[in-house]
């Protein structure tokens, strides 16, 4: 990789709301920029909004679609990249938590969740694959919400050479420091343990569906040590620089870069 700044935002997305979603995205985009940020990385649903209490149907789009044209414009004004998450429309009308890569060129890749929660398995289809993209001079790993969850997962992005594990976050109920407290229970692990750079962002307050959402932003180092956080009940944005000199030390060290000294000949799992 090479040395990053990037920006993580915690944002309000009202179900169906496509047009506001996208001003705050706008808005949020544009301080990014301002601080100097290559990349930004918005919450899960983000676009279109998010639920689990109906259908996300009348508000799903394809990707590539409508709302990755406004996402595209908004990235070719600002000069980045975006990551931001939608329910997609499939060809077969599944629908999918999908977070997509949007640069000024236009979509540059996207992951549909493949490890979907307990309340989202009856309204939503699986992935079936892992989501690993390259741009800005690094290789990015995709995780939803839930997904921080698997240590298998994480390892296995790192083991395809992810440097960067972003995980957007749709994660109702808790106060905004109870949610920041229990993702340093274990996403810092997740960066420690296999060498990367992790950043984590939860959507902010009421749906307009039901439901809500304590904001959170986290950037963590490889490892493991917070380079950047925030929690509240307002939007807000995190900056940081991820330096391609620290993770070069990690793995240049007898003893902290983990992944090469592994036995799956003894893993039976």
């Amino acid at each position: 990789m090479r040395d990053l700044r990037l920006a993580v935002a915690m944002v309000r997305a009202v179900v169906g709301d496509k047009a506001g979603n996208l001003e705050r995205i706008r808005h949020w985009a544009a301080q990014a920029a301002a601080r100097g940020a290559e990349l930004v990385l918005f919450p899960e649903a983000c676009l279109t909004g998010y639920t689990v209490r109906e259908t996300m149907a009348p508000w799903a789009e394809p990707v590539p679609g409508p709302l990755i044209q406004e996402v595209t414009a908004v990235a070719g004004d600002l000069g980045l990249v975006i990551a931001a998450g939608l329910v997609e429309r499939s060809d077969d009308q599944g629908l999918y938590l999908t977070q997509a890569l949007v640069g000024p060129e236009g979509l540059l890749g996207s992951y549909r969740k493949t490890h979907l929660g307990p309340t989202e398995k009856t309204l939503f289809s699986a992935g079936e694959a892992l989501g690993l993209f390259d741009c800005l001079g690094s290789r990015f790993g995709l995780e939803l919400c839930y997904e921080g969850h698997f240590p298998e997962m994480s390892l296995a992005l790192a083991w395809r050479g992810a440097e960067i594990i972003l995980v957007p976050h749709a994660s109702p109920r808790e106060e905004p420091d109870q949610k920041l407290d229990r993702w340093l229970k274990y996403l810092p692990a997740r960066a420690y343990d296999n060498t990367v750079f992790l950043a984590a962002c939860n959507l902010v307050g009421d749906n307009g569906g039901g439901l809500s959402f304590s904001g959170a932003a986290l950037i963590i180092g490889p490892k493991g040590d917070v380079l950047a956080q925030a929690s509240g009940l307002e939007e807000g944005l995190i900056t940081a620089e991820l330096k391609a000199s620290d993770l070069a030390a990690v793995k240049e060290g007898r003893m902290g870069f983990f992944l090469p000294q592994r036995r799956p000949d003894l893993y039976d799992l």
